[in-house]
Order: C-alpha cells, then sequence, then structure tokens
C-alpha cells in the first residue's frame, strides 16, 4: 500500500470520535421523557443567554449537554434535527457574507493531511469570543451584526458606541467592506495554560445582549479573521486592515509551511501572555471563494486546531461500590471513556458512601473530569442529572472492618480480593504475576475457603480454575510454595495486622504463640506503638477469626524454620541446574 493510502487512513481515523457513543438502554417510553427534559433545559438556558444576556451554565457545560441530547436523538431514532441553539426571533438580518465556522481537527496528524498540498497558509490564535460581522457602506460603519445561524444575525450597531476599538469610520472608496471578527474582552498578559478560559465569551454575549449599555462594553476589542472579498493575499489584507485600525490580526498572524511550525505556535500561545482568551488556534489558506459563495459549514479553507480542555465531560455508565482489604466502601463511576491530557479515563474514584450520597450520581447523569496530583482523574461536578433517579443497592457499611471477610462468601468476594491482593505485594508475600483476575478465578472455582487456602492447593486443584493452563498452575504452585520462606513480620503484614513497619522490623519474636501472649503493656515497647494501637493490637490477636487463621499458618510450618529454608533455597538451586541441563 502506498504512503499516501496508509496517511488517508490514518487521519480518517484520527477524524473520527475516540469512542462510539453508548447509547443508554432506556425503554422508549423513558427516552422520550428524558429528552424532552434535556431540551427544555436547553431552551431555558437559550432564552436567558439570547433575551437577557445572561449565562447560567458555562459554555463548556453547555456543548457537553447539546452534544449529549443529540446523540440520545440519534440512538433512539427520534424524527426530531439535531439540537441547536434556540434563537431569538425578531430583529434578524442578512449577513452580506455568511458566517461558515471552521472545521475542528483532533490532532496534529490530521491538520498535516489537510495542509497538504495547500500554499500560502497562516496560523492565528482562535480567540474566544463572539463572531460578528462589521459592515461598512461608504467608509462609515452601517451594522454591526451577531453571527447568529450564519445567514441571519441580530443588529447591534447601538452598541458599537460604546467600543472604542470598532472604527465609526474606514478610509475606503469601496462601496461596501463586509469583515468578520471576534468580539473579544480585553485581557492584560493572560495565560491560556494557567488562567483557562474565564468565561469570557460568556461575559461578552451578556454585555451584547443587555438591553441597556452594559460597563463592560469599552473593555471588549475585536479581532477581524476574514475580510471575504479584500485582497487576494493575506499580507496586504493585514496591512490594510491595520491602517483602518484593527491591526491586531496583523500582529497575531504567522506564515506556516507545515504543522510543525503549527504546533510551535500553538504552544507558545498557550503558554505565553495574550490580550486575549483563547481556546486553539486557526490555520488559514490566503486563497478563498468570493464572499457570494460561502455558506454556513462550508469553509475548507480554514481549520481549527483547539487545546485540550482541562476538564471534560463524560457520562456515568454506572456505579461500583469496591470495598478495600480494610471494610472501607468506596464508590467509582464507571464513565464512557474520554481523553483526558494523555490518559484514557474510564473510572474515578469519588471517595466514600457519604459523599456519593450528597452529590447524588446515577447512571445517565453527566460529570466533568480534570486531573489533579500525579495526574490522577478526579471528580469535578455534577452538570446534569437524568429525570428517572434509579439508584443501586450500596453494601451495608456496619458488616464490614479489618477483620472482617477472611473466609469466602458473596458478599466478602470483592474484600477478600483486596486482602488477596495486598498479600501478593513485592513488599508483602511477594507472589509475582499473580493478579486480581488470578486470585478471582480461584474464588470463582471454590478452592480458596479463607485467606490462606492457596497454601495447600496442589497444582491439578489450581488448574481446575477457568482459563488457569497446567503450565501456569505449576508457576503459581511453586510461587505460593516460595512465600512460607518469608519472615513472620511479613506474614503478620499478610494477615493485615496494624503494626508499623518500625515496630515490625524491631519485633523481637519468632513464633506466633509469642504475639499472641503479648500485652499493651509489651506492644507499646516498640517503635511507632502507642496506647491506642497497643490495645488494638492485642484485640486483633485475640480476633477468633484471625487466631484460627494463625492456627492454620502454624499447622503449615510457617513462619518457616531455619531448615525449611535451607532446603527451600537447594530445591531452588537444583531447579536452575535442570534448567541448564
Amino acid at each position: 500500500m502506498k504512503g499516501f493510502d496508509w496517511l488517508l487512513i490514518a487521519v480518517l481515523l484520527a477524524a473520527m470520535p475516540a469512542y462510539s457513543a453508548i447509547c443508554p438502554a432506556w425503554t422508549p417510553a423513558r427516552a422520550v421523557s428524558e429528552i424532552a427534559h434535556l431540551q427544555q433545559q436547553l431552551q431555558h438556558w437559550d432564552q436567558a443567554y439570547y433575551q437577557q444576556g445572561l449565562s447560567p451554565v458555562t459554555d463548556a457545560d453547555y456543548d457537553s449537554l447539546q452534544s449529549r441530547l443529540n446523540q440520545w436523538l440519534h440512538c433512539f431514532s427520534s424524527p426530531q434535527a439535531n439540537y441547536s441553539a434556540q434563537l431569538p426571533e425578531q430583529g434578524e438580518h442578512l449577513h452580506p457574507v455568511a458566517h461558515t465556522g471552521v472545521k475542528k481537527l483532533r490532532d496534529k496528524l490530521a491538520l498535516a493531511y489537510w495542509m497538504q498540498d495547500r500554499r500560502d497558509l497562516w496560523v492565528q490564535p482562535k480567540v474566544d469570543g463572539i463572531a460578528v460581522s462589521l459592515i461598512y457602506r461608504a467608509g462609515r460603519l452601517a451594522s454591526l451584526l451577531s453571527r447568529g445561524d450564519g445567514l441571519r444575525g441580530e443588529e447591534w450597531l447601538a452598541k458599537a458606541a460604546f467600543i472604542p476599538a470598532i472604527p465609526q469610520q474606514i478610509n475606503s472608496d469601496r462601496a461596501e467592506v463586509v469583515l468578520q471578527g471576534e468580539l473579544f474582552l480585553s485581557m492584560t498578559d493572560h495565560r491560556q495554560a494557567v488562567e483557562g478560559g474565564k468565561n469570557a465569551r460568556s461575559k461578552v454575549a451578556g454585555a451584547m445582549m443587555s438591553k441597556q449599555p452594559a460597563p463592560l462594553l469599552p473593555q471588549l476589542n475585536i479581532f477581524i479573521w476574514a475580510w471575504p472579498d479584500g485582497p487576494a493575499s493575506m499580507r496586504d489584507r493585514l496591512a490594510q486592515l491595520s491602517q483602518w485600525g484593527l491591526g491586531l490580526a496583523a500582529q497575531w498572524s504567522q506564515p506556516v509551511k507545515d504543522e510543525e511550525e503549527v504546533a510551535i505556535w500553538r504552544d507558545r500561545w498557550f503558554h505565553g501572555g495574550l490580550p486575549f482568551v483563547t481556546d486553539g488556534v486557526v490555520v488559514h489558506q490566503a486563497l478563498r471563494p468570493a464572499g457570494k459563495n460561502w455558506r454556513p459549514g462550508e469553509g475548507e479553507w480554514a481549520v481549527a486546531w483547539k487545546y485540550q480542555p482541562p476538564e471534560v465531560s463524560s457520562e456515568v455508565l454506572s456505579v461500583d461500590f469496591p470495598i478495600g482489604r480494610t471494610g472501607k466502601v468506596a464508590v467509582v463511576l464507571n464513565l464512557q471513556p474520554v481523553q483526558l491530557d494523555d490518559k484514557t479515563v474510564r473510572r474515578v474514584n469519588i471517595g466514600s458512601l457519604r459523599r456519593w450520597r450528597e452529590i447524588d450520581i446515577i447512571a445517565g447523569d453527566q460529570v466533568t473530569l480534570s486531573l489533579a496530583g500525579q495526574g490522577i482523574p478526579r471528580l469535578d461536578r455534577v452538570i446534569w442529572r437524568v429525570a428517572q433517579r434509579d439508584y443501586p443497592q450500596p453494601p451495608d457499611e456496619t458488616r464490614y472492618n479489618p477483620l472482617s471477610c477472611y473466609r469466602f462468601s458473596a458478599d466478602c468476594q470483592k474484600q477478600m480480593l483486596a486482602k488477596l491482593r495486598w498479600l501478593s505485594q513485592k513488599s508483602v508475600l511477594n507472589i509475582p504475576g499473580v493478579q486480581r483476575n488470578t486470585w478471582l478465578k480461584l474464588l470463582e472455582a471454590g478452592s480458596m475457603p479463607h485467606l490462606f487456602a492457596w497454601l495447600t492447593l496442589t497444582p491439578e486443584q489450581i488448574a481446575t480454575a477457568a482459563g488457569i493452563s497446567s503450565a501456569r498452575a505449576g508457576q503459581l504452585w511453586h510461587r505460593f510454595n516460595l512465600t512460607r520462606q518469608q519472615p513472620l513480620r511479613r506474614w503478620i503484614s499478610a494477615l493485615g495486622i496494624s503494626l508499623p513497619r518500625k515496630a515490625a522490623d524491631a519485633l523481637p519474636d519468632q513464633h506466633w504463640n509469642q504475639l499472641i501472649q503479648r500485652d499493651a503493656a509489651a506492644w507499646q515497647t516498640l517503635p511507632g506503638v502507642g496506647a491506642a494501637l497497643a490495645q488494638r493490637l492485642v484485640d486483633q490477636f485475640h480476633h477468633a477469626e484471625l487466631q484460627l487463621l494463625i492456627a492454620f499458618l502454624q499447622q503449615q510450618g510457617i513462619p518457616a524454620t531455619s531448615v525449611f529454608r535451607v532446603g527451600i533455597v537447594e530445591n531452588r538451586q537444583a531447579e536452575a541446574k535442570t534448567q541448564r541441563q
């Protein structure tokens, strides 16, 4: 296959959504109800935004919920068209030249494909404001139109007088000059990577929608990114705009030859100080058709490469309640996978049952996520809750504690798995290659009635578990047996006893009976053990279930005697010799 064909396939794949949308498992009746519920909310926000100049929801949250609604309409084959913002019916005016919008590319690879075979390309910051048309007739500002639906917009000419950055007159002998650009809130040394969007677009929209001149108007500025019927050369267009007092575009436009140069400017503008908020970059091709041929959604001569947002939204698919080895019940949301920075996020831990009840999240809800310290995904907020609230049943917290679930049962599977994963760690019994899935297979095979039952399994018994071959069973049996040489302090840790590391290292005892006979005063002689912990250790070593496990370990000769340890070393040496031969 030719290199170009491979590139085309890669770009097509990159342009597709990262993950297929997952449709909710709703009845038709519920789907109708949920769709209507969300649609009414979006309409309410549209009315507040377009008629009252208010912004009760962030731009990102609105866009996310609009996308979710359109997904539901598709999932349930609704006869309704995709939802778009409900623009006011009154006061609309035709744009002399339609606003096309720009296609958003997913990554640098898609940009490279778009730039291929194109010439005279320029990159600009993608200023985050609201799109408008400036219309000059005989050199005088005759109209300031909002973008609207791209064909029609609202007339804001009266407010232009309060925005000093918009020239009321330009020196031009053309009968009509149509300019398209971004009305934005002026900033001083704004650093997008640190400060984010500051909801600047909504503030601009609020000021322009307000019936009375808003105090914010003098702080607005205009970035002209298109002169549809201007000079053919980008340099000539930028030079003329500067002469008219619209020179921002000239200051923030750079010629580029390939995607690498675009990436350099994109990164520089993301971290550098700018006079506006941005959400990416736009790459323009200087050559474009005459303005009369422009149509919404058909602007193939410009594309956007947006910044990765600091937070993303996702839908909750289900709620899990994992139980840790100490009996703590956590709440984990299973999510529709999303990309956050360089991570694919499928799950997020939201903490305790109490917090889950407070924030009220179930399957179907829409949430936003960001990265906390060390790149750990965290829940920021719930932006939408489904109307029908079907709550999953969480475990009973009162039945779990550090000394519960040493024996297997359906209710104890989660905690026992957590205990087994713990004792497999290198710092505890060091059983390499034995993960959660391995323990789960053994539990489901009925081979593990208690926490240490694996010590007595034969290779044949291990092989009865689904998905474990005879060869693998032999390896597991060997690794299980090697744990017998671990010292007493590690077996104490494997039991889940709350003995600090310093105390365990200083422990003089060599046998289980010595530990059981210790009283609180004896425990307090060890470093890091206070009165409260000492009593807890006494209680733990006298716990009936734990004493049964200790008795089992004693029957198994654990901890091993020095003779047994020597035997293990000799066996390992013999195995190594056999393998070499």
